[in-house]
């Protein structure tokens, strides 16, 4: 499996390279897509509901609080960095269900 799409930074955050489509009928995780990992998420892009919906969905899959999800890069596009400060679960866990 390609692990390009993630990183442990210097001092110990899981940094994520994300690809997002929104205004998906839910949000799920669709596969990689250059060399980050594509994320459907069903919410449009207007009034930064998209990247609230998935920081939300980050946030339940991390088990983390809202305060440990930074998005560092891309809040008006869909290429994003987002920031995951001690995470409870491996990236590894984005990828639970999907099917190559």
């Amino acid at each position: 499996m390609d692990t390009s799409w993630y990183r442990h930074d210097k001092d110990g955050r899981l940094v994520l390279s994300l690809y997002i489509q929104p205004n998906a009928s839910r949000t799920e995780i669709a596969g990689l897509h250059d060399g980050a990992l594509k994320v459907k998420v069903a919410a449009p892009p207007a009034d930064h509901q998209a990247n609230d919906k998935l920081l939300e969905f980050l946030r339940k899959s991390f088990k983390v609080s809202k305060k440990q999800v930074l998005l560092k890069h891309g809040e008006h596009a869909r290429q994003k960095i987002v920031e995951i400060i001690d995470p409870n679960n491996p990236p590894e866990v984005l990828l639970e269900g999907l099917h190559e």
